[in-house]
């Protein structure tokens, strides 16, 4: 079971850090727009208990709330 918890570990920070480079060419407001998504679908995700359609509306929210932000 370690062995399984260490390499899940290992796969998912190897990912986070290698979708970090994709990041490197965006403008200002592309990037605002990725963060609103993401934080958008995480509250959207808590509020309502999980659920797809929540989370899915909470990235579209999130997406235009940080596209709009300069």
């Amino acid at each position: 079971m370690k062995t399984l918890y260490k390499l899940t570990t290992s796969v998912v920070t190897l990912a986070v850090l290698l979708s970090l480079t994709a990041c490197s060419g965006m403008t200002t407001r592309e990037k605002n727009t990725a963060v609103g998504a993401g934080v958008g679908a995480v509250a959207g995700s808590v509020v309502s208990g999980g659920s797809t359609a929540g989370t899915i509306g909470g990235a579209a929210v999130g997406g235009v709330i940080g596209h709009s932000v300069r």
